[in-house]
């Protein structure tokens, strides 16, 4: 068997992650302590418990199941705790990723996907963003996960770990089949707080901020699938393979939603209307982040299958209404 060590591979993106490495040939092994992910959605490969902050643990599992890369998810990626507990986001995301690249080197590995964030380019006025935008984050989820990504270049500098790093927008929808889905604990992205509120699970969406410099003053984001972000990991997970060198990845559709925006595209796909309330700005969000790069597509050959806003909102009220994980 083809191992891929998959950190995370219990939470959102991880575990449709899985699923696409299952798909393509690999077999996935789920690494996940299980502070937001679930066990119920390991599907596709074996899981071992563990924390990325553990060395022996880790040394144990490269060990047994001797990966030929590892694609790397776990994180913790709430703005506003960021905002309130930087110390926890630098010590999780940081020094969790410093030990495992530790480990992946000491084991020989050489090929590491790694899950960046485009909260690391901070706030551009007016600028699509590109890989060659200056990162200046807003928060400690994008400085830890800028952080990460200097780590990576000084371990290819110094022992020739390789590494695809995607740079992604906001991430939406679920897999159409319903095996994964989306579920936090709490729930705090924006699709699927609003279809628990078009549900009744909560009493309302509050919208967070309405004085923003753009059209309707809500702030905007670019949105991708999760079926098509992932998809673009194991196309990075192949480049790596094909001895194409270490290289950077926005992941986005180029095309901007407001807040607003994507309460009406919810109204539409559900049939019900969206009860909402307006309340202050987050600290630590950013007025309009959308991607402006074409480098996935004319050098990964990746396209968004599924990233239109009617499919995303679609896919993940399906998950909404017949998909659920237990503890």
């Amino acid at each position: 068997m083809t191992h891929v060590l998959v950190t995370g591979g219990a939470g959102y993106i991880g575990s449709h992650a899985c699923k696409a490495l299952k798909q393509a040939g690999f077999t996935p092994v789920t690494y996940d302590n299980l502070a937001t992910g679930w066990e119920d959605a390991v599907k596709f490969g074996p899981f071992e418990r563990g924390d990325l902050t553990n060395r022996a643990r880790l040394d144990e599992v490269f060990a047994t199941y001797q990966p030929v890369a590892v694609m790397h998810f776990a994180a913790l990626s709430q703005v506003g705790e960021a905002m309130a507990k930087p110390g926890l986001y630098w010590r999780n995301n940081v020094e969790g990723s410093l030990t495992l690249i530790e480990a992946t080197v000491a084991a020989g590995v050489m090929d590491f996907v790694f899950s960046s964030t485009c909260a690391t380019y901070g706030e551009h006025d007016n600028v699509v963003l590109d890989e060659n935008t200056v990162q200046l984050p807003l928060n400690a989820y994008g400085a830890s996960k800028r952080a990460v990504e200097d780590i990576l270049r000084d371990f290819e500098a110094a022992h020739g770990l390789r590494s695809v790093i995607f740079r992604y927008f906001n991430v939406a929808g679920g897999d159409p089949d319903g095996e994964v889905g989306e579920h936090h604990r709490p729930e705090t992205h924006l699709i699927p707080v609003m279809l628990e509120a078009i549900d009744g699970k909560r009493p309302a969406l509050t919208i967070h901020g309405t004085d923003y410099d753009t059209p309707d003053g809500t702030c905007i984001r670019d949105y991708v699938h999760v079926c098509d972000l992932v998809d673009a990991h194991v196309s990075g997970l192949k480049w790596l393979q094909d001895g194409k060198g270490s290289r950077v990845f926005n992941l986005g559709t180029g095309k901007g939603f407001s807040v607003r925006e994507v309460v009406d595209a919810s109204r539409n796909v559900t049939n019900r209307e969206v009860p909402f309330t307006e309340g202050p700005r987050r600290a630590g969000d950013a007025t309009k982040l959308v991607s402006g790069s074409t480098r996935a597509e004319t050098e990964l050959g990746w396209t968004p299958h599924r990233s239109t806003m009617q499919t995303m909102i679609r896919d993940a009220w399906q998950w909404h209404l017949n998909g659920h994980y237990e503890k």
